[in-house]
């Protein structure tokens, strides 16, 4: 399946400087279009929105976990809704075959031969909800289309159309009948956040707003996949001085050497860490990553892929207090931007 080009700017004195500009403000633009679609359906969470989008960007998966009823699944549609693609939602269930995620080929007795009927991950956006009630067997059937964006079956390869990206929902309480996700299966996620409870003032304008009828029948797209796609590429073009790059770098040894991990981050966490810097950056209206960018990933991009020690499980410790930890304690490079930049506190 082709790509869409990123539209062509017209030339100047500084034709590098100027495209980058004229990109970056139409990346402005329709994050804000975005965000402001989903913050019609979420409300009071305009961190979690913001993370969400740059995982979007990034071109990363989304693990959303928490208890029920906090608008996990409400989350992943209103990001699906507002741009207008493809979109495909799973329901986890034990009884899942990874057929029916993936595809299966059947034998269409008019052609005489195999014909490839596509599963529910052949979409831009693939909702998966309560991934974890589902087999290990059938988790594992995402692992290549999460990471190389495409599905093999019956040894044929067929290829993802970009945008691509799987928005996961677990509860992390009823785990009766569940099965916890693998290692290398939440170290395809990106990042991982928690909804949280809203604050008394959003809920009480969610029953004024949402009492009568869903939010999401009113929620129309505002971006198109091309224009998703030309936005991908903009944040992808970032530029990143090797200072920053060092520091994503030390953070990541500082996991794998900690006391109150025996799990540190993987080099794919590190490649994750800095796209979504790169994507934070853009949604910044920068044309280059800060340390301030790896900071404010650090714990949603990290934690979910750590596993503590005896030691850290005793002490009431979770992974994202550690990682708060160790961004305090590794050394913050002085500069990051084209000019020199400024320091992260």
């Amino acid at each position: 399946m082709s790509a869409m080009s990123v539209p062509q700017t017209q030339p100047s004195d500084d034709p590098e400087g100027h495209s980058s500009a004229l990109a970056l403000d139409r990346l402005r633009d329709a994050a804000a279009r975005i965000t402001q679609a989903v913050e019609s359906v979420i409300e009071g969470k305009p961190d979690v929105v913001r993370t969400a989008l740059t995982v979007l960007l990034a071109e990363g998966h989304l693990l959303i976990e928490d208890v029920p009823g906090v608008g996990k699944t409400m989350l992943a549609k209103a990001l699906a809704r507002a741009v207008d693609c493809s979109v495909r939602r799973i329901q986890f269930t034990p009884d899942l075959l990874p057929s029916d995620v993936t595809g299966v080929s059947i034998y269409n007795q008019d052609q005489r031969d195999f014909e490839f009927k596509p599963g529910a991950v052949f979409a831009n956006v693939v909702l998966g909800d309560e991934i974890n009630r589902a087999s290990p067997k059938t988790q594992s059937a995402l692992l290549e289309c999460m990471e190389e964006r495409q599905v093999t079956v019956d040894g044929v390869t067929y290829h993802l159309e970009s945008p691509f990206i799987v928005v996961a929902t677990q509860n992390p309480v009823e785990m009766e009948g569940t099965y916890a996700l693998p290692e290398a299966q939440r170290d395809r996620f990106m990042a991982r956040v928690s909804m949280g409870y809203p604050s008394a003032a959003s809920e009480l304008d969610m029953l004024s707003s949402h009492g009568s009828r869903s939010p999401l029948d009113a929620l129309r797209p505002v971006a198109s996949a091309a224009e998703v796609r030309a936005l991908i590429a903009t944040a992808r073009s970032l530029w990143v001085s090797e200072a920053v790059k060092q520091y994503v770098v030390d953070l990541a040894a500082a996991t794998r050497a900690s006391s109150d991990l025996v799990l540190g981050a993987s080099p794919r966490a590190t490649l994750h860490l800095l796209r979504a810097a790169r994507a934070h950056a853009a949604l910044s209206e920068r044309d280059h990553v800060l340390p301030d960018d790896v900071q404010a990933l650090a714990e949603p991009v990290l934690a979910h892929r750590l596993l503590l020690s005896p030691d850290a499980l005793l002490a009431r410790r979770s992974a994202g207090d550690v990682v708060a930890t160790l961004v305090r304690q590794v050394p913050v490079p002085s500069s990051g931007g084209r000019s020199g930049g400024r320091a992260a506190g």
